[in-house]
């Protein structure tokens, strides 16, 4: 029988460098189709903002004209209803023999798909599964480090260094097969029922009304058609940033037109402050739903760096590169990634409004604690009272993209710094609004900046103050980001609760009445995270022991936390962390600084 192909997109939306696109069409198929499956998972469960959603539409809608560019007939086919129901009745109906998608390393995604290829096996369909999404393929590079992969940078450099250099990235197809005959009778509902994930919807989402997007599973003029934020009763997106792969690819040209600045590109020296335009090449987005090809984007790099003198790993655009690779090759092999109990590369902490489970795995309710509730509220709501943070917290919700350091100020302050709230909560808001969401990446740095994996120097915390008016002393990101301080002097623009009441009255806001009064003493609540912290470190425990997972290790810190801390031992940070890719490997695990400061930890009398 003549190979009937279906392709399964999702985080591969592009035709050029799509391995898996090229994979269906060596088959040579008499019947291609290009499908997405509306998945009411991502939908429901997942809390999404409108500026990601759209996004991913742009993404899609422009992929489905690009197949229409290359062959009249041809689209992106879209159906509404989760895979495991969708993708068995299209086997039958479309009389399918082989099932092509691109790997996906999450694990969530890791589940689903072999959930798929069962299905796909029990139908008769032959599965094939190609590696587009990074550089290498994670499962390749866990084969030749013996089933595991090092968790620190350089020995993962090392180790990917020995295969050899990525592929180089393929040309785009300039002919694609008919998609065949299409006709599929509006299914029974019963078929694939989306109930239960409506009833889980998280209520993030920041949606008018009930939506419609999985009334019909053929769309609303039954044509396969994108849907459209309208159809999904979705807010208006208030981002600039969309998707698609035209955009991505004029993005990257015009980012490397600069060639000094590429050949000199370091991450860490890059300005927080910077956003019209930023100080980075806002490309991540476009990595995270496959309009750019990474290997694409590698190479173009490699064409403009090689035979210069350039900056190196980790801090050049390579190096960062390398650090999606590594992410996403430890998230491959580790289903508990998105959480610190049961995940045995996560230091334990008890965290304020961590995750607990009950015996079965299920999530169960939050301890009530009303104090960090309203820390976590006014956090992800930028109201804290710190000018630096809530401009970056709104930046976030706005444009749905804060810097790098930006993300490290206000992740540093949630958790290890000042509120000592855990990682998991943060990195849910982060998932909710951030247009370049991937779990990967995503929750690497929010375990790296709470120190509980990758990063050890807990104590150099980032000032919400200090570290904000080194790179921007006029506030100009306060400014544009909270215009309630608009017109405070520049003296006064990150403490303006400092501000005489003369002074508050001209700039026509009050503090307490206009714009909020800080939320907690700085300097007492980072001595107080500090001395918790350290007692964690001191326990030695990952999210995997059972003391951790049976609630024991909380109650040795309980116990451990009695006695009063030394505050003149806590060192007195000045807010610029220093780039955590620096210390030795012996430093790392020690926790050691790279000065003097190293005697000076916290310490429990």
């Amino acid at each position: 029988m003549a190979p009937r192909v279906l392709l399964w997109h999702r985080t591969d939306l592009r035709l050029h460098d799509a391995p898996a696109l090229q994979a269906a069409l060596d088959l040579k198929p008499e019947a291609f189709f290009p499908t997405w499956t509306w998945n009411p998972h991502y939908v429901h469960r997942q809390a999404v903002g409108p500026n990601r959603f759209q996004f991913l539409l742009d993404s899609m809608q422009a992929l489905s004209e690009s197949y229409a560019a290359v062959n009249a007939k041809q689209k992106l086919h879209v159906l509404r209803g989760p895979p495991e129901t969708i993708l068995p009745m299209l086997f039958k109906r479309w009389k399918i023999t082989h099932l092509v998608y691109e790997y996906d390393p999450d694990p969530y995604a890791c589940d689903r798909d072999e959930e798929a290829t069962k299905l796909a096996e029990e139908a008769g369909v032959e599965v094939i599964v190609k590696h587009g999404f990074t550089l290498y393929d994670p499962r390749k590079i866990i084969e030749k480090n013996k089933g595991k992969a090092p968790i620190a940078y350089g020995p993962f450099c090392k180790l990917i260094a020995s295969i050899g250099d990525p592929a180089k990235p393929i040309d785009a197809p300039t002919e694609l097969p008919d998609p065949g005959d299409t006709s599929l009778d509006e299914p029974d509902r019963a078929d694939h029922d989306v109930g239960p994930y409506r009833e889980r919807d998280v209520n993030h989402v920041s949606r008018k009304g009930d939506d419609h997007g999985f009334d019909t599973v053929l769309g609303p003029n039954g044509d396969f058609s994108v849907p459209t934020m309208e159809e999904l009763n979705l807010e208006e997106a208030t981002s600039t940033i969309r998707g698609g792969e035209k955009l991505a690819l004029e993005g990257l040209d015009a980012y490397l037109e600069d060639k000094k600045k590429v050949i000199n590109f370091e991450k860490p020296k890059t300005n927080p402050a910077e956003f019209d335009p930023p100080s980075t090449t806002q490309l991540s987005p476009h990595l995270k739903f496959g309009t750019l090809s990474c290997r694409l984007f590698y190479w173009r790099l490699r064409e403009v760096i090689d035979g210069t003198k350039h900056s190196e790993p980790p801090t050049s655009l390579i190096g960062q590169l390398l650090f999606r690779e590594q992410f996403n090759t430890l998230m491959s092999m580790n289903r508990k990634w998105r959480q610190m109990l049961g995940n045995p590369m996560c230091r334990f902490f008890d965290w304020h409004l961590a995750n607990q489970y009950d015996e079965e795995g299920e999530l169960k309710p939050l301890d009530s604690n009303p104090e960090a509730e309203e820390h976590l509220k006014k956090w992800s709501e930028g109201q804290t009272g710190f000018p630096w943070i809530d401009a970056l917290m709104r930046q976030l919700k706005e444009t749905g993209w804060i810097h790098h350091l930006g993300r490290h100020s206000v992740a540093c302050f949630l958790t290890r710094g000042h509120c000592y709230i855990s990682w998991e909560r943060g990195e849910e808001v982060f998932a909710r609004y951030l247009v370049d969401w991937n779990s990967a990446m995503n929750v690497a740095n929010w375990m790296w900046l709470s120190a509980s994996q990758f990063f050890h120097q807990y104590y150099r915390v980032y000032s919400p103050i200090a570290f904000g008016k080194k790179h921007d002393p006029s506030g100009k990101l306060i400014r544009r980001f909270v215009p309630e301080l608009a017109d405070i002097p520049d003296k006064y623009i990150y403490e303006p609760w400092k501000a005489p009441e003369s002074v508050q009255k001209k700039a026509g806001c009050i503090i307490g009445k206009d714009y909020p009064e800080p939320m907690l003493d700085e300097k007492a609540a980072k001595e107080d995270t500090l001395a918790r912290v350290k007692a964690s470190y001191d326990l030695k425990i990952m999210g995997d022991d059972p003391s951790a997972l049976d609630g024991s290790a909380r109650e040795k810190l309980r116990a451990a936390r009695k006695d009063k801390i030394d505050g003149d031992d806590v060192p007195d940070q000045d807010g610029t962390e220093e780039s955590p890719a620096k210390p030795t490997r012996k430093r790392q695990a020690s926790g050691q600084s790279h000065d003097k400061r190293k005697t000076k930890q916290t310490k429990l009398k």
